[in-house]
């Protein structure tokens, strides 16, 4: 007579994962302070010169750092024990924080666009002119160091949110560049340039929210990299004693992968085996996958999927 042995071991959070969740609030913390402080100096600026432009790009950096407050909240929210009603925890909050995100994205390319296009149509000469540089340098400095320190934080701790902030930095930085532009065209004399370098910007990002849109709505449907469910396959089929593993699942929680795997066994197998078996099976998937924060393993006597195939 077959059998099927359940089983699913875990610690209830990894110290890899709390480290993850501390790293990314760390991150978060951090670019908030060089947002805001990029943003009073070029707001210093603006009171000294009067540019309009600026004034914009030092609203728009304003909100770049608000947009941080949400991922932070995600992010204190992933500590919180699981309860009766929300069992997987709250690591979900994570990836709603990106789906905002990615909607402020779109929306920002679409104030650019539509700024850039009134521009071209109307041109218009830009005053303080040296005033207006700095700043924008600042602002470009400023923008490009989050957006790099988010990417890199967040495809680390493999967070989507976090890489989706830090495309919102980026477009900030371009912002930044093209009223940098928009300035010197105005020194030569060609006030359209900025419009035109602006209207360019848009382009890059409609790729950027292509491919930040892809990432975030997949996770919200529980899509993973089929990389990840090779690499499972392949890491648990490599142990002795299994026959075969026949169904792999895994899934995102906001920056921890949590995967079940159905494996069938050569032989009748005790209690004490499964749990050598998984043990053994779990240390080498967090070698190869840091990410991963718990993994159920069924077990199956390959008597018992023989006799069901009679």
């Amino acid at each position: 007579m077959g059998y099927t042995h359940h089983h699913g071991h875990h610690h209830h959070i990894p110290d890899t994962a709390v480290l993850a969740t501390k790293d990314g609030i760390r991150t978060v913390k951090y670019s908030f302070c060089i947002l805001a402080i990029t943003a009073c100096i070029q707001l210093y600026i603006y009171s000294i010169s009067g540019s309009m432009a600026l004034l914009a790009d030092t609203i728009h950096n304003v909100a770049d750092a608000c947009t941080s407050l949400p991922l932070w909240v995600a992010f204190l929210f992933s500590h919180k024990k699981p309860s009766q009603r929300f069992t997987y925890g709250y690591g979900r909050m994570e990836d709603f924080a990106g789906m905002i995100i990615v909607l402020i994205i779109i929306g920002s390319a679409s104030a650019i666009g539509y700024k850039s296009i009134e521009r071209l149509i109307n041109p218009e000469t830009i005053a303080h002119i040296p005033a207006v540089i700095v700043a924008a340098i600042i602002g470009f400095i400023g923008n490009e160091a989050v957006a790099r320190y988010r990417l890199r934080t967040g495809k680390r701790i493999q967070s989507a949110a976090l890489v989706a902030d830090g495309h919102h930095a980026r477009i900030d930085s371009f912002t930044s560049l093209a009223v940098l532009i928009g300035a010197l065209g105005s020194w030569i004399n060609v006030p359209a340039l900025d419009a035109l370098v602006g209207i360019g910007i848009v382009f890059v990002l409609c790729k950027i929210v292509w491919s930040a849109s892809i990432e975030i709505f997949s996770r919200l449907l529980d899509g993973t990299d089929p990389a990840i469910v090779k690499t499972i396959t392949q890491t648990v089929g490599q142990l002795q004693l299994i026959h075969s593993v026949d169904n792999v699942r895994a899934r995102w929680i906001g920056h921890r992968l949590y995967a079940e795997v159905d494996i069938t066994m050569n032989d009748t197998f005790s209690i004490a085996a499964t749990h050598a078996m998984e043990h053994t099976a779990e240390s080498l998937l967090k070698t190869v996958l840091p990410s991963l924060d718990r993994v159920l393993f069924h077990f199956h006597p390959l008597l018992h999927q023989k006799e069901n195939c009679v």
